[in-house]
């Protein structure tokens, strides 16, 4: 008669996760918006880095840059969704960083490879030295 619904969870623990959510774009997301307190220089890689990861997480958005959101192929679906996203966190980065940094990241083709390339220049200067 009029009984509940089934309930299908049971039938698949670990349903597939859509990516939409993690190419959506909030309208008060935009280019040349700077997220950080303090834009990256010489000196604060270490804290920049880990504001920068704080706020990409909260946007859903941390794993473009570490990786974990991966590009996909050519004729794949959300190749386009994925490169629009990536393009505006890319302007995040080179965004908020100095501008007495001269920087080669403007060519990069990733904000993974500008997340990189920051972490090559600044994270072995910022790491904990032993004397």
């Amino acid at each position: 008669m009029g009984g509940p619904a089934p309930n299908n969870s049971s039938t698949n623990p670990n349903p597939p996760v859509d990516p939409s959510p993690l190419f959506y774009i909030h309208p008060t997301n935009y280019p040349r918006q700077v997220l950080v307190n303090e834009v990256l220089s010489n000196s604060n890689y270490a804290y920049w880095t880990r504001e920068m990861n704080d706020i990409l997480l909260a946007k859903n958005k941390s794993g473009f840059i570490d990786g974990t959101i991966a590009q996909p192929t050519v004729d794949g679906v959300g190749l386009r969704a994925w490169q629009q996203s990536d393009a505006l966190i890319k302007d995040w980065l080179t965004t908020a960083k100095d501008n007495d940094i001269q920087s080669s990241v403007k060519y990069a083709n990733t904000s993974k490879d500008v997340w990189d390339d920051f972490e090559e220049r600044f994270g072995k200067e910022s790491a904990p030295r032993a004397y």
